[in-house]
């Protein structure tokens, strides 16, 4: 049944509990840092995959799958670097230079 490991995960109240339900080893002091980064990822790894006709324990073992690749990014990475969320994408996105206009004295009337 598909419900099972996405239901007990969709009732998961920290990020530690979701390494500790598809039995993915973490370092605290990484997942301290990039908890919702890490999740976040996650769920951008997880919309890639089609879960719709799988069975529980493939369901699980994709779940672990991403979870650990989305745990690594931010092993090698910071939260920074990685930008997965909106704010720091924005952050460092190059800005359209504004020049100004230049309106000559003698239009004005």
């Amino acid at each position: 049944m598909v419900d099972g490991v996405l239901l007990r995960l969709s009732k998961a109240a920290a990020a530690e509990e979701f390494f500790d339900l598809l039995g993915v080893k973490y370092d605290p002091n990484v997942v301290n840092v990039a908890r919702l980064h890490i999740l976040q990822r996650m769920g951008q790894y997880l919309a890639d995959e089609d879960l719709t006709a799988a069975s529980d324990a493939l369901v699980a073992e994709r779940c672990r799958a991403v979870l650990e690749r989305a745990y690594a990014d931010f092993v090698s990475s910071s939260p920074i670097n990685q930008r997965v969320f909106k704010v720091l994408k924005e952050a460092t996105a190059p800005h359209a230079k504004i020049t100004p206009k230049f309106v000559q004295l003698d239009t004005f009337k």
